[in-house]
């Protein structure tokens, strides 16, 4: 009796063991799959960041590293509903996040991210130094040794007064060149989807093959027109069209 009794007990347990077995051996396929799947579905795109609202203590995002110019950042993760987004607030001051990637702009030539701009900064003129201000710009930069002295920079700008489709040349550093995007005649609190060509915009802007990406950058700054900016950062990535 006793014996029957331990028996039945023990083939309890090994078939309560199968059970465990089985659904931990169902779900280590499916989260095979499911990765599979992601990294199958991700061999067209270079995610930058599609914002998770996960920050350091002075809202920079996790990856992305603080500059601060002049003045002191204000920066603000928000969302609506599931969707995470950057907020940047200037008020006299210049910042920006920056991150490091490295890859061929040649295989990942498209340049896709969503922005929108609350405030311009009052009187902000690309073309000029005195007012050489912006509420966003994004910024590619492209390393040449030595990286310090020799580094091509494309910036797309949402500028104030300065024509959409402007090519300008930076009056503070002759390597960054400028294309205006949006300015004052775009509406203000508007999400825009950007897609820009990196790869022909370099070869435009400089008139040579360009060397590898070295990092990405998201800009505001007010400081020359000491003035206030606010603007907005969304889903950056690169695709291979």
């Amino acid at each position: 009796m006793i014996l029957r009794e331990w028996r039945f007990k023990t083939l309890e347990k090994i078939k309560r063991l199968q059970c465990i077995y089985k659904a931990i051996t169902i779900t280590m396929v499916i989260l095979f799959l499911t990765y599979a799947s992601a990294v199958a579905g991700d061999k067209n795109v270079i995610v930058i960041d599609k914002f998770s609202g996960q920050t350091d203590e002075n809202g920079v995002p996790l990856g992305w590293e603080l500059e601060e110019k002049e003045g002191k950042a204000d920066i603000r993760s928000e969302h609506v509903r599931d969707n995470f987004y950057l907020h940047f607030v200037s008020r006299g001051s210049s910042f920006g996040v920056k991150k490091k990637v490295e890859f061929r702009i040649q295989d990942f030539p498209i340049l896709n991210w969503k922005w929108k701009a609350g405030k311009l900064p009052k009187g902000g003129d690309v073309r000029e130094k005195s007012s050489d201000d912006q509420a966003a710009q994004v910024y590619i930069a492209f390393p040449k040794f030595p990286a310090k002295v020799n580094t091509q920079i494309i910036g797309y700008i949402w500028d104030n007064e300065a024509p959409r489709g402007s090519i300008v040349t930076s009056k503070y550093w002759s390597k960054l060149k400028y294309i205006v995007l949006r300015n004052k005649t775009d509406k203000l609190n508007q999400w825009f989807k950007e897609r820009r060509n990196v790869y022909e915009d370099y070869k435009m802007l400089f008139g040579e093959e360009p060397p590898e990406v070295g990092g990405i950058s998201l800009y505001i700054n007010s400081q020359h027109t000491k003035s206030s900016a606010e603007s907005y950062f969304d889903d950056v990535y690169f695709t291979k069209r």
